[in-house]
């Protein structure tokens, strides 16, 4: 049997295209087939706009995987198939694939359900995971904010729309860090008012990126609509 190739889950960061790891900008050189997510055709990829940066595009061979928006299990199921044997075609040929996103791999990444279908139905391809810099430590280095120290806890929590569970993690730890807050703004702020946090709140979106916001006064973004990428601190 041929060599079969390897998949790499590579983190190339949150946004700021130097704040990607030695190994990763290696990896992004050696590989020659990289593949990069995105929601539809034809969308532009966060990930691939920090890989753009870094290697000759045309050099390489491009994989853009959709992953549709969608709670349809049918459609989800589908979709995942097709990506799953995309990427294999490749592999199975001894060509490494390099799967670029943004952030860390192993932290509520696309690059997760991909690694554990591939395992499922291809065991024999070795996935190897290649840590990257999260939103999480690039906020509360934009913040200059302590995450934790000595015998605090940290939570990161998906934000959703749920006022006992989101007050419940505000008060079960000593900073939280809030992901996909967009969409839950309103709701946040009302926990937060009720338990008198507003001023030890932030959000920040993109961060690090040439498209950063940060908000310290997190009363200015009630209605607000907000990109995807944002996220709120809570350090207590």
């Amino acid at each position: 049997m041929s060599k079969l190739g390897t998949l790499y889950g590579l983190g190339v960061g949150p946004g700021d295209p130097e704040l990607i790891t030695v190994k990763a900008f290696r990896l992004l050189k050696e590989c020659p087939v990289i593949a990069y997510p995105r929601k539809k055709r034809g969308a532009k990829s966060y990930a691939l706009a920090i890989t753009e940066l870094y290697v000759n595009t045309e050099q390489k061979e491009m994989i853009g995987l959709t992953f549709p928006m969608t709670k349809d299990r049918e459609a989800l199921e589908l979709q995942w198939t097709k990506t799953v044997e995309t990427v294999y075609g490749h592999l199975v040929q001894g060509k490494d694939v390099a799967f670029v996103t943004e952030g860390d791999p192993m932290i509520y990444s696309t690059y997760i359900h991909l690694m554990r279908l591939m395992n499922e139905r291809h065991p024999e391809i070795r996935a190897v995971s290649i840590p990257g810099i999260s939103s999480v430590n690039a906020s509360a280095s934009r913040l200059g904010i302590p995450l934790a120290d000595g015998d605090e806890q940290i939570a990161i929590v998906p934000a959703v729309e749920d006022y006992d569970r989101m007050r419940k993690a505000i008060e079960e730890h000593d900073c939280i860090v809030f992901i996909k807050v967009a969409k839950v703004i309103d709701l946040m702020l009302a926990v937060l008012r009720d338990l008198g946090l507003v001023q030890k709140a932030s959000v920040l979106t993109k961060v690090t990126s040439a498209e950063e916001e940060i908000w310290r006064n997190v009363e200015e973004l009630q209605g607000r609509e907000l990109e995807y990428l944002t996220l709120m601190v809570v350090r207590k």
